[in-house]
């Protein structure tokens, strides 16, 4: 995966957290992890993988696409 979508997903996330008002420590507890790793999700170092990239869209209420910046794309398959 390229280093800019890395970066949406990491920004994603940081946005979706914020807008649900959570801080780090309080959405690392939901997702059972350390709040470094879900840092390093948010400045793009790392990488989630599909059952977090899920878990997160669930608690943020989400579609993956849309976490995952595709929003013109999923655009794009309902117009046509």
């Amino acid at each position: 995966m390229n280093e800019q979508k890395r970066g949406t997903i990491g920004s994603n996330i940081k946005k979706f957290r914020e807008e649900k008002n959570l801080s780090q420590t309080q959405l690392a507890k939901k997702l059972w992890i350390d709040r470094t790793s879900l840092a390093g999700y948010e400045v793009g170092k790392r990488l989630p993988d599909i059952f977090m990239l899920c878990r997160l869209a669930d608690i943020f209420e989400i579609s993956l696409d849309v976490l995952a910046g595709r929003e013109e794309a999923q655009k794009k398959f309902t117009t046509e």
